[in-house]
């Protein structure tokens, strides 16, 4: 149906709609934010999130608000992320979870690259191949042996379908051509109470999850999956170091819902390298293992690649592993 309005007119009214958009972004943020996180409480993606989001509240001078909704694998809570309104007041963090999605669910209610707007990196953390305290094998490369003998007597916990320790765990087994028995939890914080009540025999998870346990000799350490040793755990092995081919990161991102303002993204990624160069936020990344990216990474196109990328590279993984959600 032709407009009523003259041409004139529409341009106008399009002309006030971009300069209203643009001032709406020249005052953001005027209310809290909220990241959503799609795991549970306590986890090391939590970890990340929190500390990241009072970094950026001091930037931004709004408070930033972490809601945990867990469950389907990250899923649930990146989906409701997708539907928010794209005001830039409900913000999704998420680790590498969303590059294996769409590999693992037949029926994603997302697509991480369409439905979202890529803000910036925010670590890469390494994980652990761990035990409980009283597993047999006192090296790595005994580990590898005991795993190869043993195959299903060994019980595997992991937190869940597309969870970075089952993720891992996939990689360990593919490397060592065995299959574990693999039990799932309900998140990263059940696995290791079970691990540590001696109920599961390994994982594999995030420095950011893990290193304080070691540290206490609560649990056995056998490696850790970055090229070189971390200075919190100097005395741990990286996994090359006893030949095995498992050097894994699990990287973590921060989204907005696709068709945020432009400006509002920008603001946000200026807010996230501050936090990244924050004394507090660096600290205390290190203790856990793990460090911030650089400049150029914590950026929407850094993130953007490695999204794609490893979307390609974990969808080739996965259905090598024959492993499906569904």
């Amino acid at each position: 149906m032709t407009s009523l309005l003259p041409r004139t007119a529409l341009a106008t009214f399009a002309a006030l709609g971009l300069m209203a958009g643009s001032a709406f972004a020249q005052d953001y943020p005027t209310q809290p934010i909220t990241f959503i996180v799609p795991f549970s409480a306590g986890g090391p993606t939590d970890t990340v999130a929190r500390l990241v989001a009072q970094a950026m509240s001091d930037e931004l001078g709004q408070q930033i608000l972490v809601q945990n909704v867990g469950g389907a694998g990250g899923t649930l809570g990146a989906g409701q992320a997708a539907t928010a309104a794209p005001d830039g007041y409900t913000l999704l963090l998420h680790h590498i979870g969303m590059s294996t999605a769409p590999a693992l669910y037949a029926d994603l209610p997302f697509d991480p690259i369409e439905d979202f707007e890529p803000i910036g990196l925010i670590t890469e953390v390494p994980m652990t191949l761990v035990a409980r305290a009283d597993f047999e094998p006192e090296t790595l490369e005994e580990l590898v042996t005991y795993i190869q003998e043993n195959g299903e007597n060994v019980i595997y916990g992991n937190a869940g379908i597309g969870a970075a320790s089952q993720l891992c765990g996939l990689l360990l087994q593919d490397a060592l051509g065995v299959r574990m028995t693999e039990v799932p939890y309900q998140g990263t914080g059940p696995a290791m109470t079970d691990l540590l009540g001696g109920q599961i025999d390994m994982m594999c998870d995030q420095t950011t999850n893990t290193t304080t346990q070691i540290q206490a000799g609560e649990i056995k350490a056998y490696a850790v999956t970055s090229p070189e040793r971390l200075d919190n755990l100097p005395d741990i092995p990286t996994t090359s170091e006893g030949g095995l081919n498992l050097e894994v990161g699990i990287w973590h991102g921060l989204y907005a819902p696709a068709g945020t303002d432009a400006a509002i993204i920008e603001r946000l990624t200026e807010a996230l390298q501050v936090a990244l160069v924050d004394e507090t936020v660096i600290t205390r990344f290190a203790e856990l293992g793990t460090a911030p990216v650089t400049e150029g990474q914590a950026t929407p196109e850094g993130l953007a690649e490695t999204l794609s990328s490893q979307i390609e590279l974990w969808g080739e993984v996965i259905a090598a592993a024959g492993v499906t959600a569904q």
